[in-house]
């Protein structure tokens, strides 16, 4: 039995993850991710974050659980996963030309932890004015309906930026690696 499990069931958290070559198990938390009311994506990504870490540590009280959670926005609206090709044209649309603010929070928690240990990650992106056939052409060619934002900033995705300003990139993609093995290290995890 491992001592780490990730609170998700993401593939691109748990690729991640994996570089840091520590063993880990997944097991997902069912959460309620509807924004609060006026919740900004600074305050939304880590609540969920946290919740979903706490969630998943009160099945397994015993083991570390990391917890991570994204939220995107772009001039004051909260960007969500499209889950359709229109829902993705759309948000691409509104984002073409703009700045977007991805907030990527984590939280590790253990039950016998008095607080979990957190850390928030922020990337901006400004995309360059797109017009409607390039949006269309990017979303036929790489779907992106399960991701803030409609686009893989790891893949084809990257085509639709001007600028990216990051501390860590892959915090954009959904687990911030310098932030996770900062907190992996503060909870007694070797890495080198």
């Amino acid at each position: 039995m491992t001592s780490l499990i990730l609170a998700s069931c993401s593939r691109y958290r748990a690729e991640l993850l994996s570089r840091l070559r520590l063993p880990f198990e997944q097991d997902g938390a069912e959460v309620d991710e509807t924004p609060q009311i006026q919740e900004t994506a600074q305050k939304l990504a880590p609540r969920l974050a946290r919740t979903k870490a706490e969630t998943v540590s009160a099945r397994h009280p015993d083991r570390w659980v990391l917890g991570s959670d994204q939220a995107a926005s772009c001039m004051g609206r909260l960007l969500g996963k499209p889950l359709s090709r229109d829902a993705a044209c759309a948000q691409l649309a509104w984002m073409s030309g703009r700045r977007a603010a991805f907030v990527t929070a984590l939280a590790l928690v253990r039950a016998d932890m008095p607080r979990p240990l957190t850390d928030m990650d922020v990337t901006v992106v400004r995309l360059r004015r797109l017009s409607a056939a390039e949006i269309e052409r990017y979303v036929d060619a790489e779907p992106a309906l399960d991701c803030a934002g409609s686009f893989k900033m790891e893949g084809l995705g990257i085509t639709l930026f001007d600028e990216i300003q990051s501390r860590d990139p892959t915090g954009l993609i959904g687990l911030p690696l310098i932030a996770t093995a900062r907190l992996l290290r503060k909870a007694g995890f070797e890495l080198p």
